[in-house]
C-alpha cells in the first residue's frame, strides 16, 4: 500500500478507496482481513454523524459484497498535512441497473504504512 508521504494526496485517496473496494469484491478473503489491511484496529469513521468502528465497518462490507456494485472515484481536491488528508470527491456507483453519484467531503488520518486511522465524512 502506498505511503501518504510518497504520493500525491489526490492519487492517494483515489488509490486507497479503489483498492479497498476491489479487494472486497475480488475473491473470498475474510472481510475482516481486508478491513485490517486498509484500516487500523482502532479505526473510527464518522459518516454523516454515524460513528462506525471496526466491527461496524466489517458488517458494512457484507452488503457491498452481496450487491457487487461497480464504482469509480473522482477526486476533485485533496491536500495533505503530515498524516492528515482533506479531500473532496465524487463517488460514482452503478448497482442493480441504477446509477448515482455521492459527493463527499473527507477528513482523515492515516498511519505511515497507509492504513486509515480515523475519518470524518460528509456526503450529499
Amino acid at each position: 500500500m502506498p505511503r501518504l508521504s510518497d504520493t500525491d494526496p489526490k492519487q492517494f485517496i483515489a488509490d486507497f478507496f479503489t483498492s479497498f473496494t476491489a479487494d472486497l469484491l475480488r475473491g473470498d478473503d475474510d472481510p475482516a482481513l481486508i478491513v485490517d489491511r486498509y484500516h487500523t484496529a482502532d479505526i473510527i469513521q464518522v459518516a454523516d454523524g454515524h460513528r462506525i468502528d471496526r466491527d461496524k465497518l466489517i458488517a458494512h462490507t457484507r452488503p457491498v459484497r452481496k450487491n457487487r456494485p461497480s464504482s469509480r472515484i473522482e477526486v476533485h481536491d485533496a491536500i495533505a498535512d503530515g498524516d492528515r488528508v482533506a479531500a473532496r470527491y465524487t463517488l460514482h456507483v452503478q448497482q442493480r441497473g441504477k446509477e448515482f453519484a455521492i459527493e463527499v467531503c473527507f477528513f482523515g488520518q492515516f498511519t505511515d504504512d497507509g492504513r486509515m486511522r480515523q475519518a470524518h465524512m460528509l456526503t450529499r
